[in-house]
């Protein structure tokens, strides 16, 4: 008599349980999803590089008694005021209606603690936030919600926003449950409607138009503020080259890790390319300029840590950019807050839902009941702390590597732990002096 075998079941590579899941939800539903956040596939990223500390042919710095300058100034190339900041870690467009009242009032207040700048996002400029940043970046977006030149000559500097690491190529989402009366008297939008962005800008078709857009700008804020060109990394290598050309003061160029309020999930996970990719083209493209340094580059896209900070600026960047860590650090995604989450069918450190407006950490929503939670005193406090710790973090690495300040740090400091790595960011494998797709003499 033959012994009962029990089967081994093997799951799919390809038709996962997610796969399997999503085609369950799209066959009963007939709509795409939408979520908010960022790229959950696994990329190559900052984990993949590592930085060289000193030992023998490098001489580090003391920690306690020298120096690591954390300064940066940004859009010294035709702004009569560029902005002076601190620390190089600035605070990403995230939009009043995407985020609460209270959370642009703690980012604001987060950011002139720390000595940075924040950004208004689509929707506008609000009282909260512009009160309480001592330097506020305004977006400058396709759909020109809440576009007006008062605001414009009231921040410190314009961001005119091509595309977004998350989505480069598609428009930004607001859903209705979000469009409050105060958020559609901004946008000029019926309340309660789904809102859908322009994915490009109304009034030019390329680069040449946007010559002509950043002048226009430059005239209505009599050539004070730096003129941010911030881009969705795809093409970075043409993209810097034509933004650079049409009169930017400054780039800003998103990864794909980047996150959003809301967008399709297949355009999170399968549109644009990773940070560590882009890195390396924008610098080239600035390098092959004589501009590299003189326009400064901001990257961002899934920044964490100070290890992250440190290696994109050794990377070439002048300072990067923070969203999704930000609203971390205001509250979300908050352990104390799992028995909530779950009501809601998602769990502390998973939410994802930006989009639906039921965020119990107050931050992303627009309901008063939820937003009142987020004390934007306490918030901002949190944020400025994240703050400090990234810039403590990445002026460590960089004494440990023998450099007086960040800007100092450079590929030469950096070795990859993968092939693949090793091949986008342009620096050698570990171990080696190979650097993939580069020749060897």
């Amino acid at each position: 008599m033959s012994e009962k075998h029990t089967p081994v079941l093997r799951e799919s590579a390809t038709f996962d349980r997610l796969s399997i899941q999503e085609i369950q939800r799209a066959a009963e539903t007939g709509i795409y999803d939408i979520r908010g956040g960022g790229t959950k596939r696994k990329l190559p990223h900052f984990d993949d590089l590592l930085l060289l500390g000193a030992s023998m042919s490098r001489y580090p710095l003391e920690g306690y008694r020298e120096k690591c300058g954390t300064d940066v100034v940004l859009g010294n190339r035709f702004a009569k005021k560029p902005i002076h900041l601190k620390i190089p870690v600035t605070i990403a467009g995230m939009s009043f209606g995407a985020l609460s009242a209270q959370a642009k009032e703690a980012l604001g207040r987060g950011a002139t603690i720390a000595g940075t700048s924040t950004t208004t996002g689509d929707g506008g400029m609000t009282p909260e936030e512009r009160g309480q940043s001592q330097n506020l970046v305004y977006q400058y977006l396709p759909s020109r919600y809440g576009m007006n030149p008062d605001d414009l000559r009231k921040a410190d500097a314009i961001e005119i926003v091509l595309g977004q690491g998350a989505k480069p190529g598609g428009g930004g989402m607001l859903l209705g449950m979000k469009v409050t009366e105060r958020v559609a008297g901004m946008r000029t939008l019926p309340i309660g409607v789904d809102q859908r962005s322009a994915c490009r800008h109304p009034d030019w078709t390329g680069p040449d138009d946007l010559a002509i857009k950043i002048a226009e700008i430059r005239e209505i804020t009599d050539w004070e503020k730096p003129i941010y060109v911030k881009i969705g990394a795809s093409r970075p290598y043409y993209d810097v080259k034509l933004a650079v050309k049409a009169g930017a003061d400054v780039i800003v160029l998103d990864g794909m890790q980047g996150g959003t309020a809301a967008t399709q999930e297949v355009f999170i996970e399968h549109v644009g390319i990773p940070i560590l990719s882009a890195i390396p083209q924008a610098v080239q493209a600035l390098q092959e300029m004589d501009m590299h340094r003189k326009v400064q580059l901001i990257v961002s896209g899934g920044i964490r840590t100070g290890a992250d900070v440190a290696k994109a600026m050794a990377m070439g960047a002048d300072a990067v950019a923070i969203g999704t860590a930000a609203l971390i650090a205001l509250g979300d995604n908050h352990p104390r807050l799992d028995e909530e989450l779950k009501k809601i069918d998602s769990a502390a450190g998973y939410y994802d839902d930006w989009q639906n407006g039921r965020d119990p950490a107050g931050i992303t929503t627009q309901d008063p009941e939820l937003s009142k939670r987020l004390d934007p005193v306490a918030a901002g406090r949190r944020l400025a702390n994240y703050l400090r710790v990234l810039v403590l973090e990445a002026q460590t690495m960089a004494r440990a590597c023998g450099k007086s300040h960040l800007h100092n740090l450079d590929p030469e400091d950096l070795v990859a732990l993968t092939v693949e790595a090793a091949a986008m960011a342009r620096v050698p494998l570990a171990g080696t002096n190979w650097v993939p797709g580069q020749l060897q003499y």
